[in-house]
């Protein structure tokens, strides 16, 4: 699904990434921790074709990105990739259905396809009472699914996702990370979060550690087939 070969990248004399080697599985939950300045989102940047690495080269959904065009990665991103960030990034003058609908539209799906999907969706958040509500009335966990379901409209392979739960409360917390499951169970979509938080990074099927630009060697970093996840959140006690 993702391979990562020998990725490295420099912001003038700082080498941020070092050599990075990856592979995660389609399907995969998988949460990038470590310290400030480790290299994470940066990293997630150059997975989403957000930038370029000096060298290496990144495949994703056997795709090999790094030898893509400007306008081939656009589309590219739009198509196979979703994106949600610690704040929504909501457009504040329209509403939640109408802010879910504006990557289908870039990808030029119909008006009536792009609202059919975008309905789904705010029905499986639980939102449809919020479809025609702008950003000012949604409350914060409200907002971010809405952002959720945004990054999912195109049914993209995989979602990346910046310190998705940083700005909520811990209600809200719990909530989203359960619905990262929910969605991957049901829609099959790969994700890869980078986060400060302990108890979303316990919850993924693989935490990859992060130290000075490299991958730090934890013996517990095993792939688990997906099909063999359990996922905590719902597991009856």
């Amino acid at each position: 699904m993702i391979d990562i070969n020998h990725i490295t990248k420099s912001f003038g004399t700082l080498q941020v990434l070092k050599g990075i080697d990856l592979h995660i599985d389609r399907g995969e939950v998988v949460s990038i921790v470590g310290p400030s300045g480790a290299g994470k989102t940066t990293l997630l940047q150059i997975i989403g074709t957000l930038d370029r690495p000096d060298s290496g080269s990144v495949c994703v959904d056997d795709i090999y990105t790094t030898t893509l065009s400007q306008k081939a990665l656009a589309d590219f991103r739009n198509r196979h990739l979703g994106f949600v960030f610690q704040f929504h990034q909501l457009l504040p003058e329209f509403t939640a259905i109408e802010n879910i609908m504006i990557p289908a539209y870039i990808a030029g799906t119909s008006q009536k396809a792009a609202k059919e999907r975008a309905n789904e969706l705010l029905q499986f958040m639980g939102l449809t009472d919020r479809a025609h509500h702008k950003p000012n009335e949604l409350s914060g966990g409200e907002k971010q699914r809405v952002a959720v379901a945004r990054a999912l409209v195109n049914n993209p392979a995989v979602i990346l996702a910046d310190e998705p739960s940083g700005s909520l409360d811990s209600k809200n917390k719990q909530e989203l990370h359960k619905l990262f499951f929910d969605l991957r169970n049901r829609f099959g979509q790969t994700f890869v979060i980078v986060t400060h938080d302990e108890t979303l990074a316990t919850l993924t099927d693989r935490t990859i550690h992060m130290k000075d630009g490299l991958l730090e060697p934890i013996a517990s970093q095993e792939t688990i087939a997906p099909s063999d996840n359990i996922n905590p959140l719902s597991t009856p006690l």
